[in-house]
C-alpha cells in the first residue's frame, strides 16, 4: 500500500517529468518500486529512453527492466505493437526465460484471444502452481468474457493455495453479492471479519449482506455488525447508521405480537441515538436532505 508520503513523492516528480525537468529514470524506478500504475505516462517516457541508443545503453543491465516495464504499460494503453516490439527484444535476449513467457501470455491476453491465453497460463502453472500472478490473471480473464462462474472456480482453486489474501476473498465475496448467493458471501465476509477484525469495510458489509438475507436471526446479527461498524469508525459511518434504523425497523415488523418483556430496550435507544446521530450529521452536512431524512425515519417510525 501506498503511504501518502510517496504518493506525494510520486506526484512531485511526475510533475517534474511532465513539464520537462528531468529525472525520468527516477521516476520509471519509483513506479516500480511502489507498484503503483502510471501507464500512459510509463509509456511514454519509457519511450523516449528506449527509442534513444545512448540512453538505452547507459542503463545496463536495466535496460532490460525497462524493456518490460514499457510492455506491461503498452498493453494497458492497448499499443499493442509496442508492447509486442518490446517483448521480441526479451524473446531474443531471453530466450528460455518464463517471465517473458509470461508477458507473452499477457499480450495473447490483451489481444483477446482467450482460448490461447487460458493454455499458455495453464503451460505457466504447470512449471509453477504457486505463480499468484498467472492464477489471478485467469480470474479477470473470466471476468473479462463475463463468466462470473468461472471466476468462482479460478478463486477457489486459488485460495485453496492462498488462503490468507484478504483481497481474494473480497473479489469472491463481491462477486458472489452480484450472483445474489448472499450466504456464500456471508462465508467470505466471516473470513475477512477473523483475519482483520479490526477493519469497519468487512464488519459493513457482512451486515448488509446479512439484512439482505433477512430473517429474524439474520437482523439481529446484522444490527450487532452495523453497531460494531459505528465503534470502528467512531460513529462516522452514515451508511451503518442508517443499517443500524433499517434493521430496528425490519425486526419490529417481525416481532409483532410478542409479550413487551421480550423487547430489547438497549436496542431500541441504539436505534434511538442513531436516528438522532443521522439527523444530526444531515443537519450538518446536507440540510437540504434533511426533511427528506426525517420523513424517511417517520416512515420507519424511528423519528
Amino acid at each position: 500500500m501506498v503511504t501518502k508520503t510517496e504518493e506525494r513523492e510520486l506526484n512531485q516528480l511526475e510533475n517534474q517529468v511532465e513539464n520537462g525537468g528531468g529525472g525520468i529514470w527516477e521516476y520509471l524506478c519509483l513506479v516500480r518500486k511502489l507498484k503503483v500504475r502510471r501507464s500512459e505516462i510509463v509509456l511514454k517516457h519509457g519511450l523516449s529512453i528506449l527509442n534513444d541508443s545512448g540512453k538505452r545503453f547507459s542503463l545496463g543491465p536495466d535496460e532490460w527492466t525497462l524493456y518490460e516495464q514499457v510492455a506491461i504499460a503498452a498493453m494497458d494503453c492497448q499499443s499493442l505493437a509496442v508492447a509486442q516490439n518490446c517483448i521480441k527484444v526479451l524473446q531474443k535476449k531471453f530466450p528460455e526465460s518464463k517471465r517473458v513467457g509470461k508477458l507473452e501470455a499477457l499480450l495473447i491476453e490483451a489481444k483477446g484471444m482467450w482460448e490461447e491465453a487460458e493454455k499458455a497460463y495453464s503451460i505457466l502453472l504447470e512449471d509453477n502452481p504457486l505463480d499468484q500472478v498467472i492464477h489471478k490473471r485467469k480470474v479477470a480473464m473470466a471476468k473479462a468474457q463475463g463468466k462470473p462462474s468461472l471466476a468462482i472456480e479460478h478463486l477457489n482453486k486459488y485460495l485453496e493455495l492462498f488462503m490468507a489474501d484478504h483481497d481474494a476473498w473480497r473479489e469472491l465475496a463481491e462477486i458472489y453479492v452480484s450472483l445474489q448467493m448472499y450466504k456464500q458471501a456471508a462465508f467470505c465476509y466471516e473470513e475477512l471479519i477473523l483475519s482483520q477484525p479490526t477493519l469497519p469495510l468487512y464488519h459493513l458489509a457482512y451486515a448488509d449482506v446479512l439484512y439482505t438475507i433477512g430473517g429474524l436471526e439474520n437482523l439481529i446479527a446484522a444490527r450487532k455488525y452495523y453497531a460494531a461498524t459505528i465503534d470502528l469508525t467512531g460513529g462516522k459511518s452514515t451508511r451503518a447508521l442508517l443499517g443500524i434504523c433499517l434493521c430496528g425497523s425490519a425486526i419490529s415488523q417481525l416481532s409483532r405480537g410478542r409479550n413487551k418483556e421480550d423487547k430489547d430496550m438497549a436496542a431500541q435507544e441504539l436505534q434511538s441515538l442513531a436516528a438522532t446521530a443521522l439527523e444530526k450529521e444531515y443537519k450538518q452536512k446536507s440540510p437540504a436532505k434533511l426533511n427528506l431524512l426525517s420523513s424517511a425515519l417517520r416512515s420507519l417510525k424511528l423519528s
